[in-house]
């Protein structure tokens, strides 16, 4: 399978890399004037973000001026080839350069065209630009997110983005597979799949839409708590460390209460389901503050495995490298730096039994691949010195 990703950052790139680490081919088209921002985000080694290694794993790097006639030749000739394109732009950039869908469409009617923006193709704000932070709090996120008493909070990772990338992987897959009942590559329909950050997450959203337009109920932030379903905390222990204790189905609240020394609530007949459980969780929440308080983490983690009670230490990266389930998985797969030490980066997840995604290569320098792509478009070596030359390249 061949990819065109034409975007920067983290949500389009982010569907770009899924398909790249199970084997598709992704190119990646990078403006000669420094590539994509991603490669100077957050740490640097030796001036290029660890950041960018991992989220343009397995991707080839070519760099076009698509603001040369040239270069935007040099994309439609790769679109008319290529399986899926992915862009990130706000919506009307492609269109003015004449890679819009209806133009790509016409020239390969198979694409399935992936355009991931802030509020989608169409609506009132869709020529408005929009990042993931937007996303999170027009869909809901950052209003749920948090203390009662504080303003809302950001989830510490640009979710927004990656839920975006999650759902337009999904989309390109599922248009694939009508692509392919419809005749396959060359022959089959293609589609553009549109995909709003906004939308995005909203999706993510449980019930908040039903629960507002049924009974009026506002979902307001809750802390650690989820109201509703209980137990469902954080908890301090007395070494200062933190710790989850998710027992909210009936059988193991009943396995928690015996093991927390409480076997009169694991009784209670009022207790035996989640509603009664949730009238009473400022009790419940009280007598589980205070037994992890008396007992150290590994006391508190080790009677809830006795028990069979979901339980984790809030993890670190530090806790991650130490663990014994990441270390049995591969989690942590070691990788080379540029200069050829060793790191480790996230595995490529999920698990498939038969054909497994990889890292064949990590985020290549830019333009690294410009010659080997452009050559097997049946450009000559010395039309692509001229192309250079020319700055289309």
């Amino acid at each position: 399978m061949k990819v065109l990703e034409i975007g920067t950052l983290i949500a389009g790139p982010f569907a770009a890399r899924i398909l790249a680490e199970f084997g598709a081919e992704v190119i990646k088209i990078e403006s000669p004037d420094g590539g994509d921002p991603l490669r100077r985000w957050r740490l640097l080694y030796q001036g290029t973000s660890l950041w960018w290694l991992v989220q343009a794993r397995n991707k080839k790097s070519v760099t076009v001026n698509l603001k040369h006639p040239e270069g935007v030749e040099i994309v439609r000739r790769l679109a008319a080839e290529a399986d899926v394109l992915v862009e990130n732009f706000r919506p009307g950039v492609m269109e003015r350069l004449g890679l819009g869908w209806e133009a790509l469409s016409a020239l390969n009617p198979s694409l399935v065209m992936v355009r991931l923006s802030g509020f989608g193709q169409t609506g009132p704000l869709a020529g408005q630009p929009g990042f993931g932070a937007i996303g999170e709090s027009m869909g809901g996120l950052r209003y749920v997110t948090g203390f009662a008493d504080r303003p809302p909070v950001k989830p510490g990772v640009s979710i927004g983005d990656g839920i975006a990338g999650l759902w337009g992987a999904i989309g390109a897959l599922t248009a694939l597979r009508h692509r392919d009942a419809t005749g396959g590559r060359g022959r089959g329909q293609g589609q553009a799949v549109d995909v709003a950050l906004y939308e995005a997450v909203l999706a993510m959203m449980e019930s908040l839409v039903p629960e507002f337009d049924v009974f009026g109920f506002v979902r307001e932030r809750t802390g650690n708590i989820m109201p509703g379903v209980t137990p469902s905390n954080t908890h301090t222990t007395r070494d200062g460390r933190h710790v989850i204790i998710g027992a909210n189905s009936d059988a193991i609240f009943a396995r928690l209460m015996r093991a927390v020394g409480r076997p009169d609530l694991a009784d209670d007949p009022a207790l035996r389901d989640n509603a009664g459980r949730d009238a009473r969780r400022d009790e419940i929440y009280r007598i589980l503050d205070e037994w992890a308080a008396a007992h150290d983490e590994a006391e508190v983690l080790e009677a809830l495995r006795r028990a069979e009670v979901p339980a984790s230490r809030v993890y670190s990266a530090v806790d991650m490298f130490a663990d014994p389930q990441f270390l049995a998985r591969g989690m942590l797969e070691a990788a080379q730096l540029p200069d050829g030490g060793q790191f480790h980066i996230p595995r490529v997840v999920p698990l498939l039994t038969m054909t497994p995604g990889g890292t064949d290569w990590l985020g290549p320098p830019l333009g690294a691949h410009t010659e080997e792509v452009l050559g097997g478009l049946g450009y000559a070596p010395d039309r692509i010195a001229a192309l250079r030359q020319a700055g289309a390249i």
